[in-house]
């Protein structure tokens, strides 16, 4: 999947996204996160496409990070990265060099985690990749969904919080489990691609959203764009930094500049890496609506 075709794929599900609200002013065009440490207080920044692409860090961020950090602002990771395990997330920062605390790393998975309360007895069909394993979720009761179409008819709703190893038979069964018996599917990640190295990964959302079209399920979404795990940044940086004083860094329309929307803060998008790296990104603004505070060239 291209740029291109990864933008109408968003635009073709808007209905189920939060609506954009017009700016009052064109974005600002400046050089690195530098140019407007001065108007912030907290960062809270995307992961891929920000802070890496794929396995690789992006040069320089690592840098800026230390240096917004030594001004005094509050840098906070908010990423929709739900397939991974926070222990397991933390390794792969350190492993690129970014020293976060394990606190200020806000996942959509510990968003739907937060959120699951008195569902957590109900017995849940998992997509995920066996080779993650299960931590943060051993209060849960799970099974893997994969080639077996038994648990498919047996559990009592869903969770899809990682597909790289989801197959088009998997996304059959499940989609025929619905239509057979309506339950609850609960998404992890709401992302449809992710950059990487060599392209875009395809995400839960993209095989939650194609469920939906086809059994007339509406999945519950947890992580940018929606506001649940933007409360969760906020319940962390507390009450002391004004909504004004806070800016969301990410490389994508759908997910990081109309979640900053949803959540009533400035945004910032990224043009020469992740999701638009050499796509007209001027053009994509105007063709989706979703207008950033400001264009960064690069973090």
């Amino acid at each position: 999947m291209d740029t291109a075709t990864a933008l109408a794929a968003y635009e073709a599900v808007r209905h189920r996204l939060p609506q954009a609200i017009p700016a009052q002013n064109a974005p600002t065009h400046v050089a690195t996160l530098e140019d407007i440490a001065d108007q912030y207080d907290a960062f809270l920044l995307d992961a891929f496409g920000v802070l890496n692409i794929g396995e690789t860090a992006i040069p320089g961020v690592i840098e800026r990070i230390e240096t917004l950090k030594a001004q005094g602002k509050r840098v906070i990771v908010v990423s929709n990265a739900a397939g991974f395990p926070h222990a397991m997330l933390m390794e792969k920062y350190q492993r690129l060099g970014y020293d976060f605390a394990p606190e200020d790393v806000i996942t959509s998975r510990a968003t739907l985690l937060s959120t699951i309360g008195s569902h957590s007895k109900l017995h849940w069909g998992l997509m995920a990749t066996r080779s993650t394993g299960l931590r943060d979720l051993e209060e849960l009761h799970v099974t893997y969904v994969e080639e077996d179409p038994a648990p498919y008819a047996d559990v009592d709703g869903f969770l899809m919080i990682g597909s790289a190893a989801w197959t088009e038979k998997r996304q059959a069964l499940l989609v025929q489990a619905l239509r057979d018996r309506a339950r609850p599917v609960w998404v992890g990640n709401p992302d449809i691609v992710a950059p990487r190295e060599t392209g875009f990964s395809i995400e839960p959302g993209h095989f939650a959203h194609r469920l939906a079209d086809e059994t007339g399920i509406q999945p519950s979404f947890f992580g940018k764009p929606f506001g649940n795990i933007y409360d969760l940044a906020f319940q962390l940086l507390g009450p002391d930094i004004p909504r004004d004083r806070i800016v969301m860094v990410g490389d994508s329309l759908h997910t990081d500049i109309l979640g900053a929307q949803t959540a009533g803060i400035a945004s910032a998008l990224i043009a020469e890496y992740g999701f638009f790296a050499g796509h007209d990104i001027q053009g994509a603004i105007e063709q989706c609506g979703i207008i950033p505070t400001h264009i960064v060239t690069r973090p």
